[in-house]
């Protein structure tokens, strides 16, 4: 019998992070569920039930992420999947996301919360997968699966037809851009290895970090991250793609 397989999801106390853990778990994987609030991270185990841990993880704290690396390690071993989900949006309080992208163009956009954005969304990313790769090495079926955004693709913006071309902006738009690059990093870096790396980009989900503008329901939208986050051994690498398995231009 194949070895239970362990995950590591990150943000994954609500929104997509929630439902691929909650899918992940029904799939027989041991899912470490990360949360800033070690509270409500509990409270997102408590409610999928066996197989959803909860873990204290806030990626732009050096200090949680290094905890959270060792308690994998002391209590497992090994990391099998590791998915990079934590993102915002902006900071502050809830904000529609008009106003999101009207105060967030070149011109308007604030730098004290453009560098926030990027140090979730990019710098924190980086700095998960430094700390989890050895762990990821341990394994003999290990996968990274990142979470960004089709509105980071820079050819798709390039197209003056490209629907979400209007929202392109120096916080969250460009720090998916930059979290692709991160990714091509990663990807490069680990091709002559059995470790897989992904790229996904949810659908436009109705969620927290979008106000709750989202058009797809929760389940619909984090249907491209389950699949990917599930790929067998067999399954590819260096893709960067949405619902179903469609490609996304860098």
């Amino acid at each position: 019998m194949a070895a239970e397989r362990i995950a590591l999801v990150t943000g994954a106390n609500q929104g997509v992070g929630f439902q691929l853990t909650k899918e992940l778990v029904a799939n027989g994987v041991t899912v470490l569920l990360g949360s800033r609030s070690l509270e409500r991270g509990e409270a997102a185990a408590q409610e999928i039930g066996p197989g959803a841990i909860a873990i204290q993880l806030d990626v732009t704290d050096s200090a949680s992420i290094a905890a959270a690396a060792e308690r994998v390690r002391s209590e497992f071993g090994r990391l099998d999947l590791l998915v990079n989900n934590a993102g915002i949006s902006h900071t502050g309080g809830p904000r529609s996301l008009d106003d999101v992208v009207r105060t967030g163009l070149a011109s308007t956009a604030d730098l004290d919360e453009v560098r926030e954005i990027w140090e979730t969304n990019v710098f924190g990313v980086l700095a998960v997968y430094q700390a989890m790769l050895p762990l990821l090495r341990e394994s003999s079926d290990a996968r990274i699966v990142n979470v960004s955004s089709g509105v980071g693709s820079l050819t798709s913006n390039s197209d003056p037809s490209f629907a979400y071309r209007s929202t392109f902006g120096p916080g969250y738009a460009a720090s998916k851009t930059a979290l692709n690059a991160m990714t091509v990093a990663m990807m490069i870096e680990l091709e002559s290895t059995d470790i897989k790396v992904n790229l996904v980009s949810p659908a436009f989900t109705s969620t927290a970090l979008n106000g709750y503008a989202g058009t797809e329901s929760l389940e619909d939208g984090s249907r491209e991250v389950v699949r990917v986050a599930l790929l067998g051994p067999d399954g590819p690498t260096g893709t960067f793609t949405r619902w179903p398995a469609a490609t996304i231009p860098w």
